[in-house]
């Protein structure tokens, strides 16, 4: 079901670190050809720190995990074309063989079937603002909940109700994990007024925790808060007066579901003249990093 690229498989059967990434930042992030220039130079960053990169998408129906160039290509010309793919898709994508982006939900599945650990994205979804009333509540949480995959990010999207988007994670046993910080980041800010559950300064000691949670038999992910170098941080009040303004749009235009999330995404940067698309791709960049050490520092420890 799931199809490796030679890199990849070798990786996994010598016991070598490797990183999964998401697809959607490709279709959905950004414009060609930056979101192509983006997830190359993610995987780059991987490299560099001594990890193979997995970048996880669903080409023609087959669950791909480590796509070549040429399929980052491809998924990048297509955008938005290509199907946003969370849990409740991938039976139909890939029975119906067609192309689909995976969010944080569907990379997580299809990284565990590889044998993959760590994963590294730029923020998880939430629950949304308004969730009270319409029940938007992201299907990253309940795979946090249910998958063997330990999440990278830079806290939740900007976008969300950060507050309960904490509280739902609380609730299922998804341990928040701060790196280097007593407070959960804000995705395009480095704060937010609440709390992680724990700070660890060490991807050493991170990876400690996760082989055992694991070996515990604890069931699910942990989501690493990694806040966003600060010299590329943007202030919270302007932010997010952006992002209100975006909420507010999305609300007249009766714009919901998997479509919001890109949409708010578009429009922050419009409002902020693009600094926030910047922001965005820093601090992509700042996970990859910091999960590749993870997972480095995560092999070792199994192996002993």
């Amino acid at each position: 079901m799931i199809h490796l690229s030679p890199e990849l498989h070798d990786a996994i059967q010598n016991d070598l670190p490797v990183v999964a990434l998401e697809s959607t930042i490709i279709t959905h992030g950004m414009p060609y050809p930056e979101n192509v220039e983006t997830a190359l130079r993610v995987e780059q960053a991987v490299r560099d720190t001594g990890a193979i990169p997995a970048t996880i998408a669903i080409i023609g129906g087959k669950l791909k995990a480590g796509l070549i160039k040429a399929e980052i290509e491809y998924l990048g010309k297509k955008g938005q074309s290509v199907i946003k793919v969370s849990r409740r898709d991938m039976p139909v994508i890939c029975a119906t063989k067609q192309d689909g982006a995976t969010t944080v939900a569907a990379t997580m599945i299809i990284a565990k079937m590889a044998g993959i650990k760590i994963f590294a994205t730029g923020g998880v979804g939430g629950v949304h603002r308004g969730a009270i009333q319409t029940m938007d509540i992201s299907a990253d949480l309940q795979e946090l909940a249910r998958t063997n995959v330990a999440v990278v990010s830079s806290g939740a999207k900007a976008i969300l109700d950060l507050p309960l988007t904490l509280e739902y994670l609380e609730t299922m046993g998804v341990p928040v994990i701060g790196y280097q910080t007593e407070e959960f980041p804000a995705f395009y800010t480095r704060e937010s007024g609440l709390n992680v559950d724990y700070r660890i300064d060490t991807p050493e000691g991170i990876a400690s925790v996760l082989l055992q949670k694991w070996e515990l038999e604890l069931n699910g992910g942990v989501l690493i808060a990694n806040p966003i170098p600060r010299v590329y941080a943007m202030p919270p009040d302007i932010i997010e007066a952006k992002i209100e303004m975006a909420v507010a749009e999305a609300a007249a235009r009766s714009i919901s579901g998997k479509d919001l999330t890109p949409f708010l995404l578009a429009k922050i940067e419009e409002l902020t003249s693009g600094s926030s698309l910047k922001s965005n791709i820093e601090l992509v960049l700042n996970n990859a990093r910091l999960a590749a050490h993870i997972s480095k520092a995560y092999m070792e420890l199994r192996g002993e």
